[in-house]
């Protein structure tokens, strides 16, 4: 993929869209890896006890899931200087079958002089928004 120029970015333009699945085996793989073994990620019963509609994926899974569209984009995983979201719903993750992430990104902003883009991440799950406020600060 050709590294994005930073003088041809218009804000509103799209960037990228991508579609993410995220299975059980996907959500047991990340609590190995980043430590987090709370039980609203593997086990059903307890999930509903506390009040969510099941297993649901690591908000940190789901925010760096969305983010590796734009560090395809920017060609270079460290272009990426600065990331946040808000986390406004939960990611259900069927036992059986995928959640399936739908992300878009869009130039939010060009600052030319200092050499940035900021793009703006849509992510949503069967058309809810899961992700507010995501947004990406890259060094072009």
């Amino acid at each position: 993929m050709t590294r994005p120029v930073l003088d041809d970015l218009e804000v509103g333009a799209v960037v990228g869209t991508r579609t993410v699945e995220l299975d059980r085996a996907a959500l047991v793989r990340y609590a190995g890896a980043s430590g987090d073994r709370n039980p609203i990620h593997w086990d059903e019963r307890f999930a509903r006890e506390v009040g969510l509609p099941g297993v649901i994926a690591h908000g940190m899974l789901t925010m760096g899931a969305a983010v590796t569209l734009v560090e395809d984009w920017a060609g270079d995983p460290g272009a990426v200087v600065d990331y946040g979201v808000r986390f406004t719903r939960p990611v259900p993750v069927p036992e059986q079958g995928v959640a399936v992430l739908e992300v878009t990104a869009t130039v939010g902003a060009v600052d030319r002089d200092a050499g940035t883009v900021r793009v703006d991440l849509t992510v949503t799950v069967e058309g809810a928004r899961v992700l507010g406020k995501a947004q990406a600060l890259v060094r072009l």
